[in-house]
């Protein structure tokens, strides 16, 4: 018996402008940017704050703490400058 699908696979490749889905899903610079976005914050912020956890109270340390990491931190990945560093020396202004 076999399974039927809900797409054939010419219909799932329109619908994604020529790619399958699974590779216009998984856009893996992305994903890759946003997770390490992400285990950034926890590490870095929320496994360490002290802040009381309410939304205002961590609206006012996040502020901050977003303050230290595009201006005052050095990021690796921009050849250790801050972000905003990197934005000057590429012509952009900040």
């Amino acid at each position: 018996m076999a399974v039927a699908r809900s797409w054939p696979t010419s219909r799932r490749r329109a619908a994604s402008g020529g790619r399958s889905l699974r590779a216009a899903a998984a856009q893996p610079k992305l994903h890759g940017a946003f997770e390490r976005a992400n285990r950034t914050h926890t590490e870095e912020f929320y496994e360490i704050t002290d802040a009381e956890p309410t939304v205002a109270a961590l609206r006012v340390e996040l502020r901050a703490w977003e303050h230290t990491y595009n201006f005052v931190r050095p990021h690796q990945a921009l050849g250790y400058l801050t972000p905003a560093e990197y934005l000057v020396s590429v012509g952009i202004k900040v």
